[in-house]
């Protein structure tokens, strides 16, 4: 059970979102410490700086009134005013004073507890003027002290090593009350988001829960499920969206695969009927040589119709699983344009309609001469079979550029824009259609000529398409390139 849990979906939606909450909480903190610290010392720096300036007010070094004798060092304020006291003692807490030779003068018993320059850092500090110079340094106890140095010019044109100081003792314990607290509220507040983040990773993936549901009850017989839409348009709703289309699509493919197997079990069980029919005949009823012959015959016939059928599935499938390769040759498609109109005369004059190739020029490209008279004619047995008696179909090829351009035009009984958009796809057929000739019994065709078709021009890297209009006729325009494109046979 709680491997089920962690392994989930919902459980690393969750650990994602706190990590990430975490970690920003971490950065904040850590931001904010800094920040603290910051803006503590240079308060701590501009404090420190009025009492240097304080110090120059107040301090004063006095050459000595003999020779020998070493300078008079006097605070001057007045000691009656409080107020002045309390800033000349704030001064004098953390303080020392000494002499460009490094020897100290004055100096507090605070600072005595806080590690003392050496006579030497003195004296290359007293060298260098320096105005000021910062560190952080820390007494007997652990205390922080941020101390500021310098030097100042006194009266004999001397000068003299200052240092004042200041405890940080307030800011560390700002620091770590800050950190305390901030301990203690992160993980409450990491807590309260993995709860949060649980309950929302849950209602995200209801959608996605339903859609697995869903998924569960989907049988060959129950595709029309459907997953109501969310309504916000997010990536879930496209999800959705994307998985009805694809039951659509797969009940459609069902839908055809159903009636394809209804074609393909009347297609051969005519035949074989036939076929054993006639073979009874010859058996029980023949009485002549001629009887026997005429039986036979016929059988064979039956035979015939039942190979092509069988032999059209086959090259389909295997078309279409990318067995069947292209040979491409040189070749005059033109010249097969021609021949194949003219094989199609005889049956278009039976049909009572007038076929015509309307316009014929030269156009030589590399194909598979084969699989071009395929399609050649399985497109002129579709026009003169839906054309009715006294209608024509015209035929062009030409060169356009880099493209061949090859048209088959009728004037027959059209196709609705309803079915237009699948007449292409394996084991489609128009409901019911009709010969143009009078024939009012639905054509019993495989749907799979169009099919070879769309192939034959994919295979050869071209395109296809077709005009209709129901009563007036269709148009079917194939453009092939006249090289040799690297595109794959399946």
């Amino acid at each position: 059970m709680l491997r089920q849990v962690t392994g989930g979906l919902r459980f690393r939606l969750t650990l994602t979102y706190v990590l990430f909450f975490a970690i920003l909480l971490t950065f904040l903190g850590l931001v904010f410490r800094q920040t603290i610290r910051t803006l503590y010392d240079q308060q701590f720096r501009t404090i420190l700086n009025e009492e240097w300036a304080a110090v120059r007010g107040y301090l004063r070094i006095e050459k000595p009134k003999k020779k020998g004798q070493l300078p008079d060092i006097n605070w001057y304020y007045d000691r009656g005013d409080p107020e002045e006291s309390l800033i000349v003692d704030r001064l004098r807490q953390v303080y020392l004073l000494a002499d460009a030779t490094g020897a100290t003068r004055e100096v507090s018993p605070k600072y005595a507890q806080l590690p003392q320059e050496t006579p030497e850092e003195i004296r290359a500090s007293v060298r260098a003027r320096s105005q000021a110079v910062w560190r952080t340094v820390k007494d007997n106890h652990g205390t922080a002290y941020m101390v500021r140095t310098g030097v100042m010019i006194a009266e004999d044109d001397l000068p003299y090593y200052i240092s004042i100081g200041r405890s940080t003792e307030e800011e560390a314990r700002l620091l770590n009350q800050f950190s305390w607290y901030y301990g203690w509220i992160a993980p409450v507040m990491i807590l309260s988001a993995a709860v949060l983040g649980w309950f929302m990773a849950g209602r995200a993936l209801v959608p996605v829960d339903d859609l697995a549901a869903t998924a569960e009850r989907i049988t060959s017989s129950n595709l029309t499920v459907q997953i109501p839409l969310r309504g916000v348009n997010d990536e879930l709703d496209k999800l959705i969206e994307s998985f009805n289309r694809m039951t659509e699509r797969l009940n459609e493919s069902f839908v055809q695969t159903r009636q394809f197997s209804t074609d393909v079990s009347h297609e051969l069980r005519t035949p074989l009927t036939a076929i054993r029919g006639q073979l009874e005949v010859a058996l029980l009823a023949a009485k002549t040589p001629e009887q026997y012959q005429e039986s036979i015959l016929n059988a064979l016939l039956d035979v015939e119709r039942l190979s092509k059928t069988i032999r059209a599935l086959l090259l389909l499938s295997q078309a279409e699983s990318g067995q069947l390769e292209l040979q491409k040759h040189a070749v005059d498609f033109d010249g097969i344009v021609a021949d194949i109109v003219e094989q199609f005369q005889i049956p278009a004059e039976g049909a009572q309609v007038t076929l015509k190739l309307e316009r014929c020029e030269p156009v030589c490209m590399e194909g598979d001469r084969i699989q071009l008279e395929r399609l050649v004619s399985n497109l002129l047995s579709n026009a003169v079979k839906y054309t009715g008696a006294g209608g024509s179909v015209s035929v062009s090829v030409y060169s356009a550029g880099d493209h061949a351009e090859f048209l088959v035009a009728d004037t027959g009984v059209g196709i609705s824009p309803v079915h237009l958009p699948f007449i292409f796809d394996r084991f489609y057929r128009v409901p019911s259609p009709r010969r143009a000739r009078g024939d009012s019994s639905p054509e019993r065709g495989l749907g799979l000529g169009l099919s070879f078709v769309a192939w034959i021009v994919r295979a050869h890297g071209g395109t296809i398409d077709v005009r209709s209009t129901p009563g007036e006729g269709s148009t079917f325009h194939v453009r092939l390139p006249v090289g040799s494109p690297e595109i794959p046979a399946g």
